[in-house]
């Protein structure tokens, strides 16, 4: 083996370098050097051997002790705030978990671990938030950062605010340049798809990524806490090919509450004991207000039989509203159904909690739940609320109409009351049936019957 052959030799090397004629000790690695201080070697060979030419590392100086090569690698790499994250504390026996959500962990853990070595194909992870997709990807990025490798780890929606970001006249970087770097990196470990805006500008991005990677086969790794049907059908197909990807699927709630995702949000429990059969329709009542409030009823049980589209309960506080969309998210839950119940006021708190910095988790995490879950019931819509919460209403509400998600909305509300952009999704027979309860509020009906 020879020094590096690029005119440089020891005399002419800085004075801290210098020290290793005298001990012959490498300033590097510690011990006895072969690169002097350079951390490269070439190899002394004929010229036809494959290695004549070129440069190696020190083998006194492994990729897996160069610290500060991690340090730089994690860097670019965006997995600093997950430095922490690996399979060693990735915990599998947690209190109160079922067989098959520990073996759901079990199972994801091992295809985890088994990407991380061969780094084959694909591996998606899926499963509701705070269940530990984002934990085992990060480790699998950690452990790869160990071994030397170039990792990104990005969020979906980050990915495409890089790239939009670009276009901007103060970018130091060209779009080209960003979306080269996204699509060809070494593991390419993307957090969170249908996180997204489905706009047909980020679908087209993100497809032209996942074709790109899929077509050469590049290592990498995916999570998502959607069903993999509501995607793009173009990733979707890819999703699906068994011949390069592994699923690890995890059924376990979130760590973080140690409680079932619907419960974790909802505040469904209050409201236990709301069903169809205690819904009064009689009790002191007009014939006109029994119509009416059995009109409610069969199209409440109607749509809990067969929750597709959204379902708009109108009327007068205390006129039943809530009870219904209880009753139909009870029906649901029951039947194995993962719904969230909550009213707009205790969302909007829900959701602003994160802001705090103990917040056990993101706002991020908290808004995607909400936004993707299989079946919504938002209690109580009002028109007011500052500018902050009625923005993250509407893109709630308009994620879910664009995705076609089963919603049930209650609003004592008249429709032309309503923010013009929710009235405008309202308004769309396709997606919503709408009933008014025009029956008195069960107050004036009682205090009627007592006076």
């Amino acid at each position: 083996m020879s020094k590096m052959g690029n005119g440089i030799s020891p005399e002419n090397m800085p004075t801290s370098l210098n020290t290793e004629a005298d001990t012959g000790l490498c300033h590097i690695c510690g011990g006895e050097s072969i690169c002097e201080g350079l951390g490269v070697i070439r190899f002394d060979v004929p010229v036809g051997d494959p290695r004549f030419g070129k440069l190696f590392r020190c083998p006194n100086n492994p990729v897996e002790t160069d610290i500060d090569r991690h340090e730089r690698l994690r860097r670019v790499s965006n997995l600093e705030a997950y430095a922490d994250r690996s399979f060693y504390n990735f915990i599998i026996d947690r209190p109160g978990l079922e067989a098959q959500e520990k073996l759901s962990l079990e199972g994801a853990l091992t295809a985890a671990i088994e990407f991380t070595k061969s780094m084959d194909g694909w591996l998606l992870l899926s499963g509701t938030y705070g269940c530990g997709k984002t934990h085992l990807a990060a480790a699998i990025g950690n452990a790869r950062l160990q071994q030397g490798d170039n990792v990104l780890f990005m969020t979906v929606p980050d990915v495409l605010d890089h790239l939009r970001g670009t276009f901007a006249p103060s970018s130091e970087v060209s779009y080209d340049e960003t979306f080269e770097r996204i699509r060809n990196a070494r593991l390419l470990i993307l957090d969170d798809l249908g996180a997204e805006s489905p706009s047909s500008w980020a679908q087209e991005k993100l497809y032209q990524i996942f074709n790109h990677r899929y077509a050469h086969r590049l290592p990498t790794v995916v999570t998502t806490n959607v069903d993999i049907d509501r995607l793009d059908p173009r990733i979707r197909s890819r999703l699906l090919d068994g011949s390069l990807i592994r699923h690890g699927k995890i059924i376990a709630p979130d760590y973080r509450t140690a409680q079932k995702p619907s419960d974790s949000l909802s505040g469904k429990w209050h409201y236990a004991d709301m069903t169809f059969d205690k819904f009064d329709t009689e009790r002191n009542a007009t014939h006109e207000e029994q119509a009416n409030l059995r009109k409610a009823l069969d199209y409440s049980m109607a749509y809990a039989q067969d929750p597709h589209g959204w379902f708009l309960i109108m009327g007068a506080n205390a006129t039943g509203k809530t009870h219904l969309a209880a009753a139909i998210s009870n029906h649901l839950t029951a039947h194995g159904k993962e719904t969230i119940f909550i009213t707009v006021a205790d969302l909007l708190d829900y959701l602003r909690v994160t802001f705090n910095p103990n917040a056990p988790v993101t706002f991020d995490e908290r808004f995607q739940s909400v936004r993707n879950t299989p079946f919504l019931v938002l209690d109580d819509l009002t028109a007011s609320g500052s500018a902050w919460a009625k923005e993250k209403l509407f893109q709630i509400i308009d994620y879910r109409y664009v995705a076609q998600l089963p919603t049930v909305v209650t609003t004592y509300l008249q429709i032309d009351e309503l923010d013009n952009r929710i009235r405008t999704r309202i308004l769309d027979r396709r997606r919503c049936f709408p009933f008014s309860i025009t029956a008195r509020d069960y107050p004036t009906r009682f205090r009627s019957r007592s006076s």
